[in-house]
C-alpha cells in the first residue's frame, strides 16, 4: 500500500535528503506569475510564459492529479566558497554546476521511485516527473510540502539542511496524505537583499530575472546589456551571492556524494586558463556538466566580460585567447571582446 511515511522511507534509500507531499491544487502564490511575465522580469525565458497554465495548476498537466510529491537534494560539498580563492585572476562558477549535471544524477533516482510508487499502488497510478524541466513550480510545492520555506532571495530554505539544495518534482493521482507547509523563517534580515551587487531583487521575494547574474550568464541569448556587463566581475557561470551570505547556510549541510564533488577544472579556475581553453578541451569540460545550459558561445561572452577587470596586461593576454577561437566569430563574444578591451 503506497502510504506518505513509506514514500518517504523510500525516497531517502534512492538518496534524496528530503521528501514531502502536497495536495494538487492551484496554489495561491502562483497568482503573482503572470503580473511578473507581464513585467517583463523573466527577460528571455518566454518558455516560463509558455506553460503559464501548467505551472499555475499541476492539474493542467495531468487532469487526474491528486498530490505533489516534493523531494530535495542537498549538492553542497564541504569545499566551502572563498573571496580570496577568486582573487588574482580567478574565477567563480555556480556551486551547484562544480561536479556533474543534476539532470542526469536525480532522473534514474526520481524513475526509480516513481517505478516503486507504481508497485506500492498497484493498478492505475498515473504520475510525471521534473528536475526543473517540466512545468512545475518546484519551489512552491515543496514549501507547501514542507521541506522548507520560499525566502527572501527566491531560494527554498531548509532549517536544518540551508539552500544548497536540487528539487524535483512528482504529480501523481496518488491520493497521499499531505505534510504541514513550511513556514517562513527570514523574518527581518535582509542580508540577501543587501549582498546582491546588480540589485536584481525588486522587493523581498521578487527578482528581477534580467538583473540577476545567474540569468545574464546562463539564460540570457544574445549580448549582456552594455550596462550590466561590468557587473560580470568575476561570476563567469551563475551566482551564489545571495546563498553565500544567507545565515540559514552558515552550518548548511554537506554532501559526500561524489556526484557533488568539485571538478578540479572548475574550482576558482584561472580566467586566462579558460580564455585560452579550446574548443576540444571545452567539450571534454562540459560533458556530463550543468555548464552545458550555456554553450560555448555564451561562456565565452562571459568571459569575455570578466576579462575587462583583469590588469592591462592580463586582459590583452585573455581576450587575444579568446579571440584566437573559433567563437570569436559569434557576435555576441566579438561585442563582449570590443568593449572588454576599453576596460571597466
Amino acid at each position: 500500500m503506497l502510504t506518505s511515511p513509506a514514500l518517504r522511507r523510500r525516497a531517502l534509500e534512492l538518496g534524496f535528503d528530503l521528501c514531502g507531499v502536497s495536495r494538487a491544487v492551484r496554489h495561491p502564490k502562483l497568482s503573482r506569475l503572470a503580473d511578473w511575465y507581464a513585467s517583463g522580469q523573466a527577460g528571455d525565458m518566454v518558455y516560463l510564459a509558455d506553460v503559464r497554465g501548467e505551472r499555475a495548476d499541476p492539474r493542467a498537466l495531468l487532469p487526474t492529479a491528486r498530490t505533489v510529491v516534493s523531494l530535495a537534494v542537498v549538492y553542497n560539498s564541504a569545499q566551502p566558497y572563498s573571496t580570496a580563492a577568486v582573487a588574482d585572476g580567478a574565477v567563480a562558477v555556480s556551486r551547484y554546476a562544480w561536479g556533474a549535471d543534476y539532470h542526469d544524477v536525480l532522473r534514474p533516482r526520481l524513475r526509480d521511485l516513481v517505478m516503486w510508487m507504481d508497485a506500492e499502488h498497484g493498478p492505475g497510478l498515473e504520475a510525471l516527473s521534473s528536475v526543473d524541466d517540466g512545468p512545475v513550480q518546484e519551489r512552491v510545492f515543496a514549501e507547501a510540502a514542507g521541506l522548507g520555506w520560499i525566502g527572501k532571495n527566491t531560494c527554498l530554505i531548509n532549517p536544518r539542511l540551508g539552500s544548497w539544495v536540487f528539487l524535483a518534482a512528482i504529480v501523481t493521482n496518488a491520493d497521499l496524505e499531505p505534510d504541514t507547509p513550511g513556514v517562513d523563517q527570514c523574518g527581518t534580515c535582509t542580508r540577501c537583499l543587501d549582498a546582491c551587487p546588480t540589485g536584481a531583487f525588486v522587493e523581498p521575494y521578487r527578482l528581477d530575472a534580467t538583473r540577476c547574474l545567474s540569468y545574464l550568464t546562463i539564460e540570457a541569448r544574445g549580448q549582456i546589456d552594455p550596462a550590466m556587463q561590468g557587473a560580470v566581475r568575476d561570476r563567469v557561470f551563475g551566482c551564489d551571492i545571495c546563498q553565500d551570505v544567507c545565515p540559514w547556510n552558515a552550518r548548511a549541510a554537506t554532501s559526500d556524494d561524489p556526484d557533488w564533488q568539485p571538478r578540479r577544472a572548475l574550482l576558482y579556475p584561472k580566467l586566462v586558463d579558460l580564455c585560452r581553453l579550446s574548443d576540444e578541451g571545452w567539450r571534454l569540460l562540459l560533458r556530463q556538466s550543468a555548464l552545458r545550459r550555456a554553450g560555448l558561445a555564451r561562456l565565452r561572452r562571459n568571459l569575455a566580460c570578466a576579462a575587462a577587470h583583469l590588469p592591462a596586461t592580463d586582459r590583452a593576454a585573455a581576450l587575444d585567447a579568446l579571440e584566437s577561437q573559433p567563437s570569436a566569430t559569434d557576435p555576441r563574444v566579438a561585442a563582449a571582446i570590443v568593449a572588454a578591451r576599453a576596460g571597466p
